[in-house]
């Protein structure tokens, strides 16, 4: 009977022994090695190899199609606005976006006789008072492309209608 208790005793002390060692790794921090930024090259041989893969050849594709040609100007005629964040007057041609889109809230706008997407990061209600034929005038810090659509889309980021701002756009707080 004493041999039966003492190898209970002794498996207790082994097992609450491991316990107590492992809860003592675990607080240890941890020592991540944050990732290196890529250099040119690097950046250059990580996109060369995408280019080989499907997707990247078919962005390529498009790129050289003539819709993804149509993009690329559209996107160029409204560079210099962007860069500068200068006021471009739009006209709303529809409220809601292509079918299929996954944008979130947008509409879509025609800027010097070119069609756009006009997305917005949320959905501010202010923006639904809106209505085709509307003159509106937007401001913007990028516009990006994708093959998926048709048209360059541009982050809206400000909108005035009638001298009035119906839409800026808050940065988010504690991010850059």
């Amino acid at each position: 009977m004493k041999k039966v208790i003492y190898a209970l005793i002794l498996s207790l002390v082994v097992v609450s022994g491991l316990v107590f060692a492992n809860s003592e790794i675990k607080k240890e921090p941890s020592k991540k090695v944050s990732p290196k930024p890529l250099t040119d090259a690097e950046k250059r041989e990580a996109r060369k190899i995408w280019e080989a893969t499907p997707e990247g050849i078919k962005y390529k594709k498009w790129e050289a199609s003539p819709e993804g040609k149509k993009v690329y100007a559209g996107a160029a005629k409204i560079r210099k606005n962007i860069r500068d964040y200068t006021g471009m007057e739009a006209v709303v041609t529809s409220l809601s976006l292509p079918p299929g889109s996954l944008l979130g809230f947008g509409v879509m706008a025609s800027i010097n006789g070119d069609d756009y997407i006009l997305r917005f990061d949320n959905d501010p209600q202010q923006l639904r008072s809106l209505k085709v034929n509307d003159k509106i005038i937007i401001k913007s810090h990028s516009v990006s492309h994708a093959p998926k659509y048709a048209y360059p889309i541009v982050s809206g980021e400000y909108v005035e209608r009638d001298g009035k701002i119906i839409y800026k756009h808050t940065p988010r707080k504690g991010g850059c």
